[in-house]
């Protein structure tokens, strides 16, 4: 837990903990306890890396696609 908090940092995720940080900062500012909780959940999608899918789940899969070295042919169809 503490090497995912600590490692991995890049500009996107600094990004969500500052809007995180400024919606909670406003919420306290506006004394709205819903906005705070918003500011919460961004602030902790970002401190723990984690999104709305989850850990990869929004990941496409790739496939091993290897072209066949075959030779093709062609007919001419009239």
């Amino acid at each position: 837990m503490k090497q995912t908090i600590l490692t991995n940092w890049t500009f996107s995720r600094g990004f969500r903990l500052i809007i995180g940080i400024g919606i909670i900062v406003q919420a306290i500012l506006s004394r709205d306890l819903a906005f705070s909780l918003v500011g919460l959940l961004f602030s902790s999608l970002a401190v723990f890396n984690v999104g709305c899918c989850g850990s990869g789940g929004c990941a496409v899969p790739t496939k091993n696609f290897t072209p066949s070295k075959k030779d093709s042919n062609y007919e001419e169809v009239v």
